[in-house]
């Protein structure tokens, strides 16, 4: 009987393959960074063809390392970066453009024609989006109508399209396909019943026929084809709800927040949609096989571990993204300055696309230690923005944050998230949750793993972060922060 799991991670900025034991723990995991490519600015791209090279990398690399043969995997899930949109050829395979990444915001003026009748939440009710740059569907409509020829190979359905799950499942398996939480992203699904929405296509100009089939995020969707030859790939879930399902968030107002490129916080509301009037995205939270979809009010923050990534690689002022915490360490604060990181607008709560990124309060004092504390504070005060939304939105307020991600290594950053928002911040002993929230559901399909309760025994906690600051104090920085915010507004006209 096959004892692990293998799970794709395809992110922002690199690609790993974790594999793991029944108990959850990594066995052995390989992880490769791609290129970033940023043609002008405001567009952000990567290369498919690339990302599906280093997937079969680390694919191999971790099965080397772990010493193991491909038959001792039960299944195969993955999770990916959501949103960041690939149009191919369907005879050859070749993609007709980079993927768009998800931070883009190259089709502002095609949401703004679609705003214009009808108000940025014109299709929020059926969608739980409001209509923004960050989604999917936009991005394929200018794929269609910029690329030459492209739109009419669509026509005559020779295209396909696919967040990167579906590209990276499709070149697996030959299946075009994609799970209910990655269809949610897109702007192009009806939440209620997980299909696509013909009149938002015809509004895009969008050929149903480029799109994938719908799928739950826990099912044999096909056997892998090439060195992994016959292992089930079974699991696909949006890495933010991975980490959900990774954090067995599985009752109604269990939530987690992921620190990533991104910073995303998810919120479990159980069976039906929430709608939220607090400018958060009601979205699918996952759905295991023929059970009904569970579903999740999230706040997606753009810009967190990007900006420790931006002062590594364009200020150069650190050699590596952890050498941040040891810089900012070296002051006690942040000198009075705020860093808010609207490189590609501000997403959640505001869905501000014209805002930009701005450092506020610069004195002769300030050292690039000072800049360094406002660059991690940065995500901790984002976070707090967004769980005040959630609060206000559920009803429900929140006692405790369970953490994930890269940056949920720095401790600075988790006395300081645990302070401005006044509970418990707990990292689990496997941080690594959205891989193995792709490993549990496709573990699940296979019977690897039987029931939920099996997964929860699998959660403990590494480490917890209680508050430690004055309430004046909070209250103080906060107020800093908003008005920090409201200086970036307006600045694209």
């Amino acid at each position: 009987m096959p004892k692990y799991i293998g799970a794709i991670d395809q992110g922002t900025t690199s690609t790993r393959f974790i594999i793991f034991d029944h108990n959850g723990k990594i066995i052995a995991v390989d992880q490769q960074e791609h290129q970033q490519i940023y043609p002008k600015p405001g567009w952000v791209e990567h290369d498919p063809i690339e990302i599906w090279e280093k997937t079969q990398q680390v694919m191999k690399n971790a099965l080397d390392k772990s010493g193991l043969q491909t038959g001792d995997l039960a299944a195969i899930g993955i999770t990916n970066q959501r949103e960041t949109t690939v149009v191919w050829e369907s005879a050859t395979g070749k993609p007709i453009y980079n993927a768009i990444v998800w931070q883009d915001t190259r089709t502002d003026d095609i949401c703004a024609k679609l705003t214009a009748n009808g108000g940025q939440d014109r299709f929020r009710s059926r969608t739980g989006l409001p209509i923004a740059t960050y989604f999917s569907g936009p991005k394929v409509n200018w794929l269609l109508d910029n690329v030459p020829d492209a739109r009419h190979k669509a026509e005559n359905g020779e295209l396909l399209f696919g967040n990167i799950d579906t590209w990276l499942i499709w070149n697996l398996t030959g299946v075009h396909i994609t799970d209910v939480t990655n269809a949610s992203r897109t702007l192009l699904m009806d939440l209620k019943t997980l299909t696509w929405d013909h009149e938002i296509l015809e509004l895009l100009n969008i050929p149903a026929s480029i799109l994938p089939e719908i799928r739950s995020s826990s099912e044999v969707y096909a056997t892998a084809r090439g060195l992994f030859n016959d292992i089930p790939v079974s699991g696909d879930l949006g890495d933010q709800q991975a980490a959900l399902f990774g954090q067995v968030c599985f009752h109604p107002g269990e939530a987690k927040n992921t620190y990533g490129t991104g910073c995303f916080m998810l919120l479990n509301t159980g069976l039906d949609p929430m709608a939220s009037t607090n400018g958060l995205l009601t979205t699918l939270g996952y759905r295991i096989g023929d059970q009904a979809a569970v579903y999740a009010l999230e706040g997606s923050v753009a810009i967190t571990g990007a900006l420790v990534q931006w002062m590594r690689d364009n200020l150069k002022m650190i050699e590596k993204s952890s050498d941040i915490e040891k810089l900012a360490r070296g002051v006690e604060d942040s000198g009075g300055i705020y860093f808010v990181p609207a490189f590609s607008g501000l997403f959640a709560p505001y869905w501000r696309s014209e805002a930009r990124g701005a450092i506020l309060g610069l004195t002769r004092y300030i050292t690039r230690n000072h800049i360094a504390r406002a660059v991690l504070e940065a995500s901790a005060y984002q976070t707090r923005e967004v769980l005040d939304a959630m609060n206000n939105d559920s009803g429900v307020k929140l006692t405790r944050l369970k953490v994930d991600g890269g940056m949920v290594s720095n401790e600075l950053l988790m006395q300081f998230q645990a302070d401005i928002l006044d509970v418990p911040v707990i990292r689990p002993k496997v941080a690594e949750t959205t891989a193995l929230g792709a490993a549990y559901a496709a573990g699940l399909a296979v019977g690897f793993w039987q029931n939920f309760d099996e997964l929860r025994q699998n959660w403990g906690v590494d480490k917890q972060w209680v508050p430690d600051m004055e309430p004046e104090r909070r209250n103080k920085l906060f107020a800093g922060w908003k008005k920090a915010v409201r200086r970036t507004f307006d600045w694209v006209e």
